[in-house]
């Protein structure tokens, strides 16, 4: 078993794809200061947001009039605003015309090492809690500082490195993964991963059955969920009925909902890559997944999904991630989003880009990757037509996929595939919280004080969730004002006034 975690000296930095990017924060940097201890001033006894509608992510109708008072990390009243008494000393903020949602989370991040970036970011656009998908320990330091209340930054549960197959598609790449050839070193790699302080196991591409039904063996006997990618050699039903909680991404999992899918395993069973040759796979399982799209059957697909509802298997689709890789030509070279982005960290996505994802991709698998993108799109909304339960996850850490800001692109292309925006509402509330044990994802008396204050409605159009006039996190009050002093301590941060222009290399 070998446990490694590399950097490329040319860039001083960890190459991220779908395992994300480790990017090392300068030596004394610190997140700013409006973005770095509990509160801005005196922390007041409570908040109250008067006057709003909540939003019932269950389903209820939207409550109008209301008052949602926190104290600590707990809503501590919600009702009619007549009928709430607002302690003396405590942040109010004025709700009126204004709607109420809980704390937003994704599903499937990499945060990149920069504590003046990705913490604060999250809280700002409203994600007050993420599941990281990448196990590195400046992850466990940032959730104990946020714990502590030196970092402002979303609640966290981390995943172990990931465990891949030998060799592993991640050799010299730059994220923490551990390589298993067998089902021996899949169990020690569990064990090992438990004992680090992983809150679940992270699997991944390359294992084979034997490795992975170990590694489904021995977690369940450490009472430790797992999740992650479908192994190529996993069908997504035998995966599931083995426990895999939940599947990230829209790739490998459709294979079974296709009348090719014999013909499409021998081809896997054949695959062999060198280690490190992400790029390589990438090449060689493109005109499987193309194959697969386009045998897709809906009675194969009725079967595989209703075998996933009664494992309780969720799918994470990360369709933001799948719109850059498969639509390079959708990033906005003038996105006022990169002014929040440091040089280190674009350099990093650009030579992800350039030299991982793109290259060698011809005119013609790039207008395939064009049909691709809208076969993921039917499948995601096949997938909610038939009730298996989706989780809104992004794959932050993707090039030009961005913390925080990148969740409600997720949530618009959701919706696009077919989901109501309750229901994509419900994909990053609700039922991730669910999912990670994290308590109902709801607005109610009792429940966590996460909270974001809309200006417009989110069921009226999904894209209102961008437009926040404010966050509540573990009861602490992040207003309007406060929000643009964390962005402009951010861009300050990543030494960018302006907007920067970045151009993604292509070479198709």
């Amino acid at each position: 078993m070998d446990i490694t975690v590399s950097r490329r000296a040319v860039l001083g930095t960890g190459v991220g794809l779908s395992a994300g990017l480790v990017v090392g924060a300068p030596a004394g940097a610190a997140a700013p200061a409006a973005a770095g201890t509990n509160a801005a001033g005196a922390t007041p006894e409570a908040v109250a947001i008067v006057g709003c509608t909540v939003i019932d992510v269950t389903g209820g109708p939207p409550r109008q009039d209301m008052t949602v008072l926190a104290r600590g990390d707990r809503i501590t009243a919600l009702g009619p605003s007549r009928g709430v008494r607002v302690p003396t000393g405590a942040a109010v903020v004025d709700g009126r015309g204004r709607y109420v949602i809980p704390g937003l989370t994704d599903m499937h991040v990499h945060s990149s090492g920069v504590d003046t970036l990705d913490p604060p970011l999250y809280v700002v656009n409203g994600v007050t809690t993420v599941r990281e998908m990448s196990g590195y320990p400046t992850l466990h330091e940032w959730r104990q500082r946020v714990t502590d209340g030196t970092l402002l930054g979303p609640r966290s549960v981390i995943a172990s490195p990931l465990i891949d197959g030998s060799p592993s598609l991640w050799t010299g790449l730059g994220a923490p993964y551990v390589e298993v050839a067998d089902a021996a070193q899949a169990r020690a790699a569990v064990r090992q991963v438990a004992a680090d302080g992983a809150d679940f196991v992270k699997v991944y591409s390359r294992l084979s059955r034997e490795s992975f039904a170990a590694i489904a063996d021995e977690s369940a006997r450490l009472g430790l969920e797992f999740a992650g990618h479908c192994p190529d050699d996993v069908p997504v039903t035998v995966a599931a009925e083995h426990g895999q909680r939940s599947f990230e991404h829209v790739f490998t999992t459709w294979y079974a909902t296709s009348r090719h899918e014999d013909e499409i395993r021998r081809e896997l069973s054949r695959l062999t890559v060198e280690a490190g040759d992400y790029n390589g796979w990438l090449h060689r399982v493109h005109p499987l997944e193309l194959a697969a799209a386009r045998g897709y059957d809906p009675r194969r697909a009725a079967r595989v999904f209703a075998r996933l509802r009664a494992a309780d298997a969720h799918q994470t689709p990360t369709l933001a991630m799948h719109r850059v890789l498969d639509l390079p030509g959708s990033v906005d070279q003038d996105d006022p989003r990169l002014r929040y982005i440091p040089a280190e960290v674009r350099a990093v996505w650009d030579f992800a880009m350039r030299e991982i994802y793109l290259d060698g991709r011809t005119p013609r698998e790039q207008a395939e990757h064009q049909e691709l993108f809208g076969h993921r799109g039917r499948f995601v909304g096949a997938l909610h037509r038939a009730g298996v339960p989706l989780l809104a996850g992004t794959d932050t850490g993707t090039s030009y996929v961005y913390p925080g800001f990148s969740l409600h692109d997720e949530l618009e292309l959701l919706v696009r595939a077919g989901l109501p925006p309750l229901r994509a509402l419900q994909a990053a509330t609700r039922d991730p919280a669910r999912f990670l044990g994290l308590g109902s994802g709801t607005v109610r008396q009792g429940a966590a004080a996460d909270l974001v204050v809309l200006d417009a409605d989110p069921l009226a159009d999904i894209r209102n969730t961008r437009h926040i006039h404010a966050v509540v996190v573990r009861g602490q009050l992040i207003t309007a004002e406060r929000r643009d002093a964390i962005l402009d301590a951010v861009a300050a941060a990543a030494g960018t006034a302006t907007p920067v222009p970045v151009r993604a290399a292509c070479r198709c």
